[in-house]
C-alpha cells in the first residue's frame, strides 16, 4: 500500500514576530473597533450576501490598518482579509499555495458587534501552503487572547492550555442557520441527543471556548478560512481534533464539506456518528 506523504511544517515566526502581531491586533482593536462599539450610525452598517451578513466601518477600518502594518513588516507574504475577499473573491485563489500568508477576520461576530452584543473578536491566522501554523483569537472587550503555534501548544494569556476530555452526551456549537434548509431539519432533530447545542454567532469565541475545554465540539459547514484556520489550530494544539466529517484533515485547500472540531478523538467520533447523514 502506498504511503501517504504528509508535509510537516513549523511556525516560521519567532517570539518577537508573534508578540508584534498581538500588539498590532490589540492596538488596532482599541483605536478602530472599540470606539465604534455601540456607537455605529445607520450609515456605518451595510449588508453583504444577506440581510444578516453585515459589515461595519469598524470591519473595514481595522482590516485596512492591519493589512497595511503586516504587509510592511512581511513584504513577501500574502495578506488576505475577509472584507477584501468580499470585494474581490479572486484574491482568495492564491492562499492555498502561498509560502507565507496572513488571514484576517477584522471583526468576527459582526452581527453581534453591530447590535451591541459584546461577543465578537479579531481572528488572525498565519499559514504555509494553506496549513495554519499560528493562530490568534483576540477579545477586544476583555483584551485577552488564545494563541497557538504548530508543535508548540495553545495558550491563554501566556498560560498553556492543558488537554480536555469530552463529556457524554457532549455539549457544543452547531450554527444551524449556516446549513441548507433540508440539513437544518435533519440536524435539529438530533439536538435532543446532545447535552446542549449552542451558537454564539462568533467563531472567535466558539473556538476559544472549545480550545479551553469549556465545550466539547463545534460543527461548521461554511468554511471561510478566516473563520476556522486559527481556531482549528488552537483546538489541535490544545490536544483536540480538527477534521472533516469525511476524514480529511482541515486546511485552506478545503472550501466545502462539514468540519468537526472536538476536544478529543472519542468526542469527534461521537459527533461524527450523530451527524453522519450530512455526508449523503
Amino acid at each position: 500500500m502506498k504511503e501517504r506523504f504528509v508535509m510537516t511544517l513549523t511556525c516560521p515566526l519567532n517570539r518577537d514576530d508573534k508578540d508584534w502581531l498581538i500588539a498590532q491586533v490589540r492596538e488596532v482593536a482599541q483605536t478602530e473597533i472599540m470606539p465604534r462599539f455601540r456607537h455605529l450610525s445607520v450609515d456605518q452598517i451595510a449588508s453583504k450576501s444577506a440581510p444578516d451578513d453585515l459589515v461595519t466601518e469598524a470591519d473595514l477600518r481595522s482590516e485596512d490598518c492591519l493589512t497595511g502594518r503586516i504587509s510592511a513588516r512581511f513584504p513577501d507574504a500574502l495578506v488576505i482579509g475577509e472584507e477584501a475577499v468580499a470585494a474581490n473573491p479572486a484574491v482568495l485563489a492564491d492562499l492555498a499555495g502561498a509560502e507565507l500568508a496572513f488571514v484576517l477576520d477584522p471583526v468576527d461576530g459582526t452581527w453581534n458587534f453591530a447590535h451591541g452584543l459584546a461577543v465578537f473578536g479579531v481572528i488572525l491566522a498565519v499559514t504555509q501552503f494553506g496549513k495554519p501554523v499560528f493562530g490568534l483569537l483576540y477579545d477586544p472587550v476583555l483584551q485577552d487572547w488564545v494563541e497557538a503555534s504548530t508543535g508548540q501548544g495553545a495558550m491563554f494569556q501566556n498560560r498553556a492550555i492543558p488537554p480536555s476530555k469530552g463529556a457524554t452526551p457532549p455539549t457544543g456549537y452547531i450554527p444551524l442557520f449556516l446549513f441548507t434548509k433540508e440539513q437544518q431539519h435533519q440536524l435539529a432533530a438530533t439536538f435532543p441527543e446532545f447535552r446542549r447545542v449552542l451558537s454564539l454567532r462568533c467563531s472567535c469565541h466558539e473556538y476559544r471556548m472549545l480550545a479551553q475545554g469549556h465545550v466539547d465540539f463545534c460543527v461548521s459547514a461554511k468554511l471561510n478560512p478566516w473563520d476556522h484556520l486559527a481556531g482549528a489550530l488552537a483546538v489541535q494544539e490544545a490536544g483536540g481534533v480538527a477534521r472533516m466529517l469525511d476524514g480529511r484533515d482541515y486546511d485552506a485547500h478545503i472550501s466545502d464539506g462539514v468540519l468537526i472540531c472536538a476536544v478529543d478523538e472519542p468526542t469527534w467520533a461521537d459527533v461524527a456518528a450523530r451527524i453522519a447523514f450530512l455526508q449523503s
